[in-house]
């Protein structure tokens, strides 16, 4: 089992509600104790009426930064595809100082994804290609990231946590373990094994030890005995997502106090 502490994430899918109403959510879920916020990175709902109300990611996280003062925060995931690699740098650089407040430290987490709904990529006007052309653009745009916040001034308060989303064994885990703080997936107790094995052995051949990576893990409805499973093989970070017109936070709750009894 890992000795990192558990941490519950929330994804506020913005879709269907007011900003108002995020807004308020967003400040109700950190008084709660939720310790990452998530957004989601698409231009239209995915569920319900797919011309329904949403917002865009990164407009939607620059309030966040300002209207919060302990909670991390990011999108789950990041469309790689939707902007330039150079200045996804800048903007996570952005928000990491927005957000760092009296401490000093930043709270963004940069999520990464190689992207997958084309109607996202057809009425924005980007092409959407093959899914393997998406994460060859994906591995090629995470060193020049990289190295463009090795030359920003002023520099990221720290070292911005990368959060990689996807369970590809070829691609998606190689990525991985050369770039992430933390894996993001919906992989099930069952297959989760198999797949730590061969991430691990990506990260052997790039010389990284598998330990610095966190395991994350989507979580849906009540049931906690996945979780306990899950949790037994390393996973450490759980997320769940809310949607609107209403976000219910019942479910959140729930999840906070099985959270609070894994960490003692």
């Amino acid at each position: 089992m890992s000795e990192r502490r558990v941490r519950l994430g929330v994804q506020i899918q913005p879709q269907h509600a007011l900003y108002p109403t995020i807004r308020d959510t967003v400040r109700q879920l950190e008084d709660l104790g939720v310790d990452i916020l998530f957004n989601w990175d698409h231009f239209f709902p995915l569920s319900g009426d797919p011309n329904g109300m949403n917002y865009e990611a990164w407009t939607v996280l620059g309030s966040w930064a300002e209207i919060t003062s302990r909670v991390e925060f990011g999108t789950l995931v990041n469309c790689n595809s939707y902007r330039n690699p150079d200045l996804q740098a800048d903007m996570a650089r952005g928000l990491d100082h927005i957000s760092a407040g009296p401490t000093g430290t930043g709270r963004f987490i940069l999520g990464m994804g190689s992207g997958w709904c084309e109607r996202d990529y057809d009425e924005y006007g980007y092409e959407f290609g093959t899914a393997g052309q998406r994460l060859d653009a994906l591995a090629q745009a995470l060193p020049r990231i990289e190295a463009r916040w090795a030359t920003l001034n002023p520099a990221p308060t720290r070292k911005i946590p990368v959060l990689i989303g996807g369970g590809g064994e070829k691609k998606t885990l190689k990525i991985v373990a050369q770039h992430a703080d933390i894996w993001h997936s919906f992989t099930a107790p069952a297959e989760l094994p198999h797949k730590i094995e061969v991430l691990a052995e990506h990260c052997a051949a790039v010389g990284r030890n598998i330990s610095e990576i966190e395991f994350s893990n989507e979580q849906r409805g009540t049931d906690v005995r996945v979780a306990d499973e899950l949790r037994d093989l390393g996973v450490t970070l759980f997320t769940m997502g809310i949607s609107g017109p209403h976000y219910d936070l019942d479910t959140v709750k729930l999840w906070l106090a099985w959270r609070d009894a894994q960490n003692g």
